[in-house]
């Protein structure tokens, strides 16, 4: 059985948290977390693992919320550097994992410049987890053979938006959208334009992971509607596999 390397004073340590539950989250992470001298800390981030941190340690909430308070991305960097500079062992606790939409590698970035060593540890994507917590394989044999996970922050149109809509309406994988909620009817009104069926089956799992998590089933041209009133965080799949979804709320169907 492999072991974490002790967590060296003046370093930085990049743990992801996983989708919700702090029983999801690697042995190592929680290792790197009992040994953190600092820790800090995304609003996404499980909190109950915080009870694992040692009482002496400092926790610095380092939130970024939709439409509300937030620390910006450089703010955190600098805490990190400031942090082992002063010969800490520093935690970055985070969500997921800080690689998929997570702007881990900015941290690592800073920390490389800064001269100082960063330790990544990997972590459960929401982007697999969520669905699977709701009965959802990304992937099935004889069905759907591979999956796209996409940033739905900003609408199809907007002049940062990199996604081609039409390669992904005829693709032919399922689409795992994150942070989509709030452009969820711009983003399936792309892909319907695009010529994706209006019948393909979607399903929006919120709070994946938490003891409230929700499930709402719909058809592709009618999964914004089903998901009206649900706030991030939440993972919209799209594609044949959402049809396995343990729905908790399902769109009566009228097509």
């Amino acid at each position: 059985m492999g072991t974490l390397a002790p967590l060296l004073p003046g370093s930085v340590t990049l743990v992801a948290g996983g989708p919700g539950d702090a029983g999801l989250m690697t042995v190592a992470g929680r290792a790197a977390v009992e040994q953190a001298d600092v820790l800090l800390v995304d609003h996404l981030a499980p909190q109950e693992a915080l009870a694992w941190a040692r009482p002496d340690a400092e926790v610095l909430d380092v939130a970024k919320l939709p439409r509300g308070r937030t620390t910006p991305q450089e703010r955190i960097n600098e805490l990190l550097v400031e942090h082992a500079r002063a010969g800490r062992r520093v935690v970055r606790l985070k969500g997921g994992d800080g690689f998929v939409f997570g702007r881990g590698m900015e941290e690592v970035l800073a920390c490389a410049d800064a001269g100082i060593e960063a330790r990544v540890l990997p972590g459960v994507s929401s982007a697999v987890a969520v669905p699977a917590l709701a009965g959802i394989p990304v992937t099935h044999r004889g069905v759907v053979h591979g999956f796209s996970v996409l940033s739905g922050h900003v609408p199809p149109g907007h002049p940062t938006c990199t996604l081609d809509y039409a390669a992904l309406a005829r693709s032919g994988t399922t689409l795992v959208l994150l942070m989509g909620v709030a452009n969820l009817a711009a983003i399936t009104a792309e892909l319907l334009g695009h010529g994706m069926p209006p019948a393909t089956p979607a399903a929006v799992v919120a709070r994946g992971g938490h003891p409230d998590q929700e499930v709402r089933v719909a058809h592709l041209a009618d999964i914004a509607t089903a998901a009206a009133g649900i706030a991030p965080p939440a993972v919209t799949v799209i594609g044949e596999v959402a049809a396995f979804a343990t729905p908790t709320r399902q769109l009566e169907e009228t097509r």
